[in-house]
């Protein structure tokens, strides 16, 4: 079997990935970054928005934005709209072109100094003394052995590496939201806006979107709780009822599927020699599903993390804690209150939905936040959510 030895392994070429080698790079460490698809940033398993926080980790670029969104209009069950807008957009500022942004993002980290490798596939993990040590991975049928001193695990929602090192990534059903999205051309839109809709009988336990992508075209998808998904209530079953009533004349040009998780962020995301970042880690926002961004955010911290203990020698999992206080710091509050947030409303029935949304009928809330969005619920429904706003104030 060959053999290879870097400072640091990345298993996983997504924004967190990438911005983890990066960083790592930047400081002088020898990193490999490895991605098991033969093409990074294909297939798209994403809705494509992310916040315009985007922009204090990655200078913009027209060529991996297609559309900047000014607000956010939410529908209620029966129709009613509620409107967000505003100059903080938390949620979605920006719909991404994700095929070109991560390969601009995994260019970065090459153009640092990290050699990547795609068609590279992690089969285990090597480990000595109870320390991560490296992986074995498999590319085009041949095996290697890479040793490393730290590995990362940006392997996403399925991630194996933090199994393999003993971290329990186990998700319940009612913790994962089942996803399905169709490109669409030929559609009316409003361009300015992305669009949430409501209820039981479009998305049950979740939401549908539509988010513009310029011109007539737009992302057209839902999510839906494990725990409701089977048999002829599939994502892709409601999403196909949803596209026909909305977007009856509409064109699909391409299908996305995929998972992401909502159960909030793991206990440990460290362990001797170990560290998981994004999805692997469950640094999503349990209430609206997003995580680019926390991901981009936890990747640089993990990169500078990793470029200290290096210098140190040090790669116990005590060491490495920096990494899981730091990411904590900066915005595991704001994941703790979404997933609060998300088992008070999973749980409302459209009628509850309906007194919600009519409660801020024709209110424009000046801040497209989540937690602007809960405060405002809160004041004007302070009997029905009193429960909420013990867990969430």
């Amino acid at each position: 079997m060959k053999e290879a030895r870097h400072d640091v392994v990345v298993v996983g070429a997504g924004p967190a990935g990438s911005i983890t080698a990066k960083t790592a790079a930047e400081h002088g460490l020898d990193v490999l970054l490895i991605e098991r698809n033969q093409e990074i940033g294909v297939p798209v398993k994403c809705a494509e928005g992310v916040s315009k926080e985007i922009e204090k980790f990655v200078p913009l670029d027209k060529k991996w934005i297609c559309a900047e969104v000014n607000g956010a209009n939410i529908y209620g069950p029966d129709g009613t709209k509620v409107v967000l807008y505003g100059e903080k957009m938390d949620e979605v500022g920006y719909v991404l072109e994700r095929r070109i942004f991560d390969k601009f993002l995994a260019s970065e980290a090459a153009r640092a100094g990290a050699e990547i490798r795609v068609k590279t596939e992690a089969c285990g993990l090597i480990e000595a003394n109870g320390y991560a040590k490296g992986v074995y991975v498999r590319r085009m049928g041949e095996d290697t052995r890479i040793h490393a001193r730290v590995v990362v695990g940006a392997d996403g929602v399925e991630s194996k590496v933090g199994r393999w090192a003993g971290i329990d990534t186990r998700l319940r059903p009612s913790n994962i939201s089942v996803c399905a999205e169709f490109l669409m051309c030929d559609i009316e839109l409003n361009k300015d806006y992305s669009e949430f809709f409501l209820g039981s009988e479009i998305a049950p336990k979740g939401y549908a979107w539509v988010f513009p992508k310029g011109e007539d075209c737009a992302n057209v998808g839902l999510g839906i709780g494990g725990d409701v998904s089977g048999e002829k209530h599939h994502a892709i079953d409601y999403l196909n009822a949803f596209v026909r009533n909305k977007f009856p004349d509409g064109k699909t040009v391409a299908e996305m599927y995929g998972a992401v998780p909502l159960s909030g962020p793991l206990n440990e995301s460290v362990a001797d020699g170990l560290i998981l970042v994004g999805d692997a880690a469950r640094q999503v926002n349990p209430l609206t599903g997003g995580g680019i961004t926390y991901a981009m955010q936890a990747g640089k911290i993990a990169g500078e993390v990793i470029a200290n203990a290096v210098q140190e020698e040090d790669f116990s999992k005590q060491r490495l804690m920096e990494y899981e206080s730091r990411w904590r710091g900066a915005f595991g509050k704001r994941l703790e209150t979404g997933l609060k947030a998300k088992e008070f409303f999973f749980n409302l029935s459209d009628t509850d939905l309906n007194t919600l949304a009519h409660s801020l009928e024709g209110v424009k809330i000046e801040e497209l936040s989540t937690g602007a969005l809960l405060l405002e619920l809160i004041k004007r429904n302070p009997k029905m959510l009193i429960g909420l706003a013990k867990m969430v104030l």
